[in-house]
Formats: structure tokens, sequence, C-alpha cells
């Protein structure tokens, strides 16, 4: 027969194993992105160097400067800069609403996906069939272009000029 103290470690290292086994679990819980060319996974990883909003948006797929720049137009030209900085303006013009590519601030969405953030996010990283080159560094292997914080930047300035009607869903996006 079995003593107390036997099935009470028993027990103890039973709960260990299994919250050995759940931690991994979350620890890899991540925002899946995926290419909007060809749906193949976009592989973009947590950097040393990502601000805790860059952090927050691969683990759940919500911009938080989304709500933010919604809120307070002062702190959307944070956005904005990166906008006219990174050439933005060139194709879709000084406000997003189109030049040589299409408006991204009305509600006619090239891409359905363009709804959320996670989907804008995936265009502007990794570029699309219809022209948009790659602009995340770590996607296109260059250092010298745009970062996760830059593009989610840009994102919550393009989703503050918004045009279209109706409603806004990515200001109630949850966490995937």
């Amino acid at each position: 027969m079995l003593n107390h103290g036997v099935i009470k470690a028993t027990l103890a290292a039973s709960v260990l194993a299994l919250v050995g086994l759940a931690m991994p679990l979350q620890a890899s819980a991540a925002c899946n992105l995926v290419s909007t060319k060809d749906n193949s996974p976009l592989n973009i990883k947590v950097t040393d160097d990502d601000t805790p909003e860059a952090k927050q948006f691969l683990e759940t797929c919500v911009n938080p400067y989304t709500k933010i720049y919604a809120a307070d137009p002062e702190k959307a030209k944070q956005g904005k800069k990166k906008f006219g900085l990174y050439s933005c303006t060139t194709c879709h013009g000084p406000n997003g609403d189109g030049q040589v590519a299409v408006s991204i601030t009305d509600d006619r969405w090239q891409y359905a996906k363009h709804i959320t953030d996670k989907g804008m996010f995936e265009t502007i990283a990794g570029g699309s069939n219809g022209g948009m080159a790659t602009w995340h560094k770590q996607v296109a292997g260059n250092p010298d272009l745009v970062s996760t914080d830059e593009i989610l930047k840009i994102i919550g300035f393009l989703r503050s000029q918004y045009k279209g009607g109706g409603n806004k869903p990515w200001l109630d996006e949850k966490p995937q």
C-alpha cells in the first residue's frame, strides 16, 4: 500500500509536468501572419529592438496604435511622419487617398482582408501581386526597410484618416 508521501509526490510531479507542457504553448501563442501574395506564412519574429506595442501586435494581431490615433489626432502625426518617410505618399498620396495606387482610407478595399489591421499589416509587410512592394525588413531581408512598429504606426494613421461609411471594425478587434 502506498503512503501519503508517495501519493503527494506523484501528484506534485504530475502537476509540474502539466504546467511544464502548458508553458511552451502559452509562450508560442502568436499572431499567424500570412502573405497577401500567396497565403504562405510571413515569418516575422519579435526582435530585441521591437517596442512593447510591436510585441503585443505580434502576439495578438491587435494594433495598439489604432485606437490611440483615432482618439488623438496629434499622436496620429507619428504615423503620418512614417507614411511620408517611407515614400508611401508617392503611390498612395499625402493622406492615403490614392494617387498612382488605390486609396487606403475609404471603404473600397482592394483586398477584403484590409478590413482588419492584421490584413493591412500583411499587405504592407509582405507586398501584393498588385504592385505593392515588400516593406518589412525581416520579410525583405533588408535592415534598412520598415520595422513592425513603424508599419503599425502607419496603419494607425491611415485608420485615423478613414473616409468610408459604416462601421470601423478595426476599433473593436480582439486578440486572435
